[in-house]
């Protein structure tokens, strides 16, 4: 297995430090999963068992300038390695004014992702540093659950209803409030493109609504509940996960889409040009 890459413009360095930092916050560890043409971050936590997952995908040739990436055989033509992306991101930050940074996966005592920076200098001496970012490599026998999650399938027993998010910085603002009253929000949206957040306690019950958001169309069967508000759907999750999937966000989408199947899963997506990221969180009882 050999990965090499080279990044040179500072604006795609930039983003991809942008994209790493995000995914720092949304989990201490997770899959990074080599392509020849992509990039995936992906947690698979048991979403039937109360974890989130996560998946994460970019476009290589929207980040590198030089890539090069030879998998166990041309067979099965990736790789796949456990990471903290904290480090990562840490190694990142370090070199932001660096004239060109190459990332190569080594072996040094253990699997490494080395990241070597070039500075600029006042000299004809380059200066040159290096992080190496302990990983582990995932064996070829668990492949199989790195793969990419399904978009919801609307023709399912669960009552289901996509729509629209409001500006998340809005959203966060409203989520930051509502946890000081409770350690759990539901989530509500119908298909005429409304969506409420509330808490409801013995003390206390408060509602936030967001109206006109809109409705995507996954396929030509969706046109079947446009624009009737007596389909909803909502799920129950906690409210600490969902807060720290606004937090933590530095992607900046274009568009932002919540899928709600009913009592059953928030399923949230970002998307901005070359980025695309989903979060999965389990409805609670």
């Amino acid at each position: 297995m050999k990965f090499r890459g080279k990044i040179v413009e500072v604006a795609c360095l930039n983003h991809f430090t942008r994209v790493v930092s995000t995914i720092s916050k949304l989990t201490k560890a997770c899959v990074l999963r080599l392509t020849a043409d992509h990039l995936f971050f992906v947690l698979c936590g048991k979403v039937a068992g109360g974890g989130v997952a996560m998946w994460c995908e970019l476009a290589q040739a929207n980040i590198f300038d030089e890539y090069q990436m030879e998998g166990m055989s041309a067979q099965d033509n990736q790789i796949c390695l456990e990471v903290i992306p904290e480090n990562i991101f840490r190694a990142l930050r370090t070199v932001q004014n660096a004239k060109s940074v190459k990332v190569k996966l080594t072996n040094k005592h253990c699997p490494c992702l080395t990241i070597a920076a070039e500075l600029p200098t006042m000299s004809s001496i380059s200066r040159v540093v290096t992080h190496d970012v302990p990983v582990e490599v995932v064996p070829r026998r668990l492949w199989h659950e790195f793969q990419e999650p399904g978009v919801p399938d609307f023709d399912f027993c669960f009552a289901q209803v996509s729509v629209y998010l409001p500006p998340l910085k809005i959203m966060k603002n409203v989520v930051d409030r509502m946890k000081n009253l409770s350690n759990f929000l539901v989530v509500e949206a119908d298909a005429s493109g409304q969506m409420t957040l509330k808490i409801e306690t013995d003390l206390v019950s408060v509602t936030t609504y967001f109206k006109d958001l809109g409705n995507p169309q996954w396929d030509e069967r969706d046109t079947r509940d446009g624009g009737d508000a007596d389909v909803t759907a909502e799920a129950r999750v906690d409210i600490r996960k969902l807060q720290q999937f606004l937090v933590g966000q530095q992607v900046n989408p274009s568009k932002a889409i919540c899928n709600i199947v009913h009592q059953r899963v928030l399923h949230l997506i970002l998307l901005h040009d070359d980025v695309s990221l989903q979060y999965f969180i389990p409805a609670v009882a």
